[in-house]
């Protein structure tokens, strides 16, 4: 099945007149050269354009067309970078039929390249999927039609987080994205503070450049600057002037916080300026200022991220200060517009788009914490980047599907790629050209499932966020019968596809989070068919083996990985713990919203997952002690609870936690402690505090009394900030 591009995505389509024999542009005849290809000058953007329709028109028909430069065009010739650029922009062109010539323009930067790729698009049928994965009509003669139209780009700039552009370079030409490479300066794109004025060399002598946090400057690989210390000033504009000075010809650099909330500096001087500004951006904008005064011919871009997401009551970014304005605390069932969490994120946009016509939006469309987990959001797709572009963004940033073997990830990136280049699109035809193309026979039955989660998400009322986990929705769109008729049709896609590898081979990679869903749900149930529970299991684990998927998670860890722990943790053991159902007595009860989870959850004998959204008790910035009650006085010779240790989300291990034992609940013995080493890696893990006796022992109660780490340390994200930790079962044996 064939879908035609339309040529004019947003300005009026300019009809030349008819389309006459003598008015067409042959490329090819039997399967023999016709046209020249002519690029106006030696440009690499010209270059890589010519070699681009070059190379898929030899493989359309066969037909090897010469490539010329800076010559005189002749009737019949493509000239590519022709400099035709009335209403173009950055990477719009124009394509326009002339005296017999067909000529490429190009408004900057790629446009000539786009230009190219909407010719084969539309008239070779090359339709880019995934990476060295395209379509295209065979055929020994190829003629153009005269033409006279042009396309502008929604945004200046489009990025996205596909895994297969690094893989295949003509894939990301056909997706019309670029990369932070390509025009910021040094590599500087993101999070630069610490690039820039690194702690480890300045903070031990001075400490005042960075963020006062709590009653103390804190200087941290997170930690904020200080920026109205004129000191930090100087410094930062002289590394700026080296960065500029050793890359030539780029103009623009980011100037931005560390990857962390809440560690902005409170010293005296900043949070008077913090309060009369009424937000914290107020002073990284007055800083962004001063360094866009001294370079006026470079461009600064700077984080609207967190705790700067809000703008200033009183100072407005100078015209070449660029606001990266993020939505990374928003919900993502319904469009920005629609729930509470996006209706601030609204409102800030409409408070930076009133004082800037520079903004830059990064949005969020993908779950960090499973990423091999279904992820329903496509229809708030264009409604968001419709909101982006009425108020007046000029860059954007979906980071939506970047992992191999993630929900979608090739679909996600093929809808988003289209949208952000032309918001006025379809969602769903798009969904359905890349699924008939991608999937073959089996893509109406993936439709009405990725349909039917859409429909059930909203259903259930249930959020959908960056840090979801399956089990937040095992009573909604996840629920059992949902699942079943999930499977249902994915064996009907399967079967229709049995007798094509590689569709089946597609198939089933979009088939893995709806098995990691069912592994997730069944692990958090005490009946289950364990049998069936091991068979889905050992499928997984062939699948992401044999495909090579190496991401579960932002996280790093691994599904192989996770295979293998979820035979170690989450299948029944023959031992029975004896603490099974015992009764939680708090002496220091957990936030509040654990207290009630952990009452059932601490001894119900099911072990919790790499997300803290279920099974896990948590304190924040304190020490803990709770009584494990029996109910009986029991023998045993161990005693082990198991915590988690997952850094992005603040989450620590304690320092250590300490056993004591009791009959009576008055006369209490220690039974052992465990003290854990400073762990700094980034992986989701689950360690275990076991201490055990030689010799068998008598208790009714167990004492755990838990010392935390309270405070972010100095390497830490949340620097000088409360930490957690989390315990999840006591067990007993």
């Amino acid at each position: 099945m064939r879908f035609l591009k339309p040529c004019l995505l947003l300005m009026a389509v300019l009809l030349s007149g008819a389309l006459s024999a003598a008015a067409q542009t042959t490329l090819a005849r039997k399967g023999k050269p016709v046209a020249r290809i002519v690029a106006a000058d030696g440009s690499s953007v010209n270059r890589r354009a010519a070699a681009l329709l070059q190379r898929f028109v030899r493989e359309a028909s066969g037909a090897e067309l010469p490539l010329l430069e800076g010559v005189a065009p002749r009737r019949g010739d493509v000239v590519i970078g022709a400099s035709d650029t009335t209403s173009l922009t950055e990477d719009g062109f124009r394509l326009q039929s002339r005296d017999g010539v067909l000529y490429v323009s190009s408004g900057g930067d790629k446009g000539a390249l786009y230009g190219v790729v909407t010719l084969l698009e539309r008239y070779l049928g090359v339709d880019y999927l995934a990476a060295n994965t395209y379509t295209i009509d065979r055929r020994p003669t190829i003629e153009l039609p005269a033409m006279d139209c042009f396309e502008n780009p929604a945004f200046r700039y489009r990025q996205s987080q596909g895994y297969g552009m690094a893989l295949d370079e003509t894939y990301r030409d056909f997706l019309r994205l670029e990369e932070p490479r390509d025009i910021f300066a040094g590599g500087m794109w993101v999070h630069t503070f610490n690039q820039l004025l690194p702690a480890s060399v300045y903070g031990r002598e001075h400490p005042e450049y960075y963020s006062f946090i709590n009653g103390e400057r804190r200087p941290g690989k997170a930690s904020q600057w200080c920026l109205t210390n004129p000191e930090v000033l100087e410094l930062v504009a002289a590394k700026v002037d080296s960065v500029f000075k050793a890359n030539p010809g780029m103009n623009i650099i980011s100037i931005s916080q560390n990857d962390s909330n809440f560690t902005y500096c409170r010293c005296e001087e900043c949070e008077r300026v913090n309060q009369y500004e009424g937000a914290p951006s107020g002073n990284y904008i007055r800083f962004l200022n001063k360094l866009a005064e001294r370079f006026p011919d470079k461009e600064f871009s700077t984080l609207a991220y967190l705790f700067t997401m809000e703008p200033p009551l009183h100072v407005k970014p100078l015209p070449n200060v660029n606001i990266m304005l993020c939505d990374i605390d928003c919900d993502r069932e319904v469009p920005l517009t629609d729930n509470a969490s996006g209706q601030k994120f609204v409102r800030a946009l409409e408070g930076w788009s009133a004082i800037s016509d520079n903004i830059f939006v990064w949005d969020y469309g993908i779950n960090f914490d499973n990423m091999v987990s279904p992820f329903p959001n496509f229809p708030v797709l264009k409604p968001n980047i419709e909101l982006f572009r009425r108020n007046h963004v000029t860059m954007h940033f979906s980071q939506i599907g970047g992992s191999y073997g993630g929900d979608f990830s090739e679909l996600r990136t093929y809808v988003v790629s289209k949208l952000m280049w032309n918001p006025d699109q379809d969602t769903d035809e798009l969904m359905l050209r890349f699924m008939t193309e991608y999937y073959g026979d089996a893509a109406s039955y993936i439709y009405q499932y990725e349909k039917l989660l859409e429909g059930g998400l909203l259903a259930s009322g249930q959020r959908l966020w960056i840090y979801d986990s399956p089990v937040s929705h095992k009573d909604g769109m996840l629920n059992d019968a949902s699942r079943k008729r999930y499977n249902e049709l994915f064996d009907r896609a399967e079967s229709s596809v049995a007798g094509d590898s590689m569709l089946l081979a597609r198939v089933r990679m979009a088939r893995l989070p709806l098995m990691y869903s069912d592994l997730e749900i069944a692990r958090t149930k005490r009946e289950k068919d364990v049998d069936a529970v091991v068979r889905e299991l050992d499928t997984f684990e062939r699948y992401v083996s044999g495909f090579g998927v190496e991401t579960l998670n932002e996280r790093h860890n691994s599904p192989l990985d996770y295979c293998k722990l979820y035979r170690e943790r989450y299948l029944p053991s023959e031992r029975q713990s004896k603490a099974l159902g015992a009764r939680i007595i708090w002496l220091d009860e957990p936030a509040a919203r654990y207290r009630e989870v952990g009452e059932r959850t601490l001894t119900d004998g099911l072990f919790g997952g790499a997300s803290f959204v279920e099974s896990w008790t948590g304190w924040e910035g304190c020490d803990a002690a709770f009584i494990v009650d029996l109910g009986e006085e029991k023998e045993f010779t161990s005693v082990e609870a198991d915590f988690l240790h997952q850094l992005g989300q603040w989450v620590l291990l304690p320092k250590s936690v300490t056993y004591a034992l009791s009959s009576d609940d008055e006369t209490w013995r220690e039974f052992g402690r465990v003290e854990f080493p400073e762990d700094q890696s980034v992986q989701v893990k689950f360690v275990p505090a076991r201490v055990e006796s030689p010799q068998p022992v008598r208790a009714r109660y167990i004492r755990v009394s838990v010392e935390g780490t309270k405070i972010c340390p100095s390497w830490h994200y949340g620097v000088g900030c409360p930490c957690w930790f989390f315990i999840d079962e006591v067990s007993v044996f």
